[in-house]
């Protein structure tokens, strides 16, 4: 999430009620998470685990609950709560406004594109040429969507992030101020759920089709040209390049790298990345030749039991 202007640090941290370590003018961007950060990008880090990874990032202003050594050309934001102040920066920048009309006078809507009876639009929306939009499709606010998509009846775009810390009394929601991004071309299902990132953009690639009840979660990229069957959950900052085909109930896990061309076949669970131009099956998932060799070798156990009795 990028800022309207370029902040100094003092400001931020005035916002937030914390101290600072670095030049008061410290330039200050926007906010992002770790995987997404840019130099003038905050990123926040609340566990000793996770203090060098944050450090060491791209980000040149640190969010932390600890005094530390400030790395040469950057600044730190020294926090109680860093979780806490990154959603306080949320707020600040970019608030929750409540709907007053089922589509946004601020929504912007390109020619030729039809929207059926019962489909909410929120602010600062912007829909392409050509597209149609079926009945009960609900998209959230700050949402792009290309020319020539089309979203069947009851999907839902901009969603939170499932993204939350667990304290004593429950647990605590991260906010989320990021937006989904439909490029040309693309095909929705009935009752999908993409949602959006929590500082930066969940993006479905050009001409990528997608089959009913698959759900996206937040800061994951699809590239182009992807087929992904039914019922399929891909986890929060997945990346899928290319071409890829997945096939129905297939689920990963967070933050890994599909590459291009890959084929995932069907009730497939992806622990890890997985290199492009090669097909999956199984949970972990493995090159299906191999899998499909161990699968007939576990059948033959009970016939290699009695040989050796």
């Amino acid at each position: 999430m990028k800022f309207p202007k370029i902040y100094p640090i003092k400001e931020i941290a005035a916002i937030i009620g914390c101290g600072f370590v670095g030049d008061e003018n410290f330039p200050v961007h926007g906010m992002n998470e770790i995987h997404v950060v840019e130099p003038g990008d905050i990123v926040f880090v609340d566990h000793p685990k996770y203090y060098d990874k944050a450090l060491q990032s791209a980000a040149t202003i640190v969010l932390i609950n600890k005094e530390v050594e400030c790395p040469e050309g950057k600044a730190l934001l020294v926090s109680d709560d860093p979780f806490r102040d990154f959603n306080k920066l949320t707020k600040h920048f970019m608030p929750f406004k409540a709907a007053s009309a089922t589509v946004s006078e601020t929504a912007q809507i390109g020619q030729g594109t039809v929207i059926q009876p019962n489909v909410f639009v929120g602010h600062n929306v912007k829909i392409g040429k050509n597209c149609l939009i079926h009945p009960n499709v609900i998209i959230y606010d700050n949402t792009i969507i290309g020319d020539n998509v089309i979203i069947h009846a009851g999907t839902i775009l901009g969603a939170d992030a499932f993204y939350y810390k667990k304290r004593p009394e429950g647990f605590d929601q991260l906010l989320s101020g990021g937006r989904v991004i439909i490029q040309d071309n693309v095909g929705l299902g009935a009752l999908c759920t993409i949602d959006k990132g929590v500082t930066g953009d969940t993006i479905i690639g050009e001409g990528t089709k997608i089959d009913n009840q698959v759900h996206v979660a937040h800061d994951t990229v699809i590239g182009k040209k992807c087929l992904i069957a039914a019922q399929t959950g891909i986890a929060g900052c997945v990346v899928i390049e290319d071409e890829v085909t997945i096939w129905g109930q297939v689920g990963t896990t967070s933050g890994i790298t599909i590459g291009s061309k890959a084929v995932l076949l069907a009730q497939s669970g992806v622990s890890k990345s997985l290199e492009g131009g090669k097909v999956y099956f199984g949970s972990p998932a493995e090159e299906s030749r191999d899998k499909l060799k161990q699968m007939a070798y576990i059948k033959r156990i009970p016939e290699i039991i009695e040989k050796l009795k």
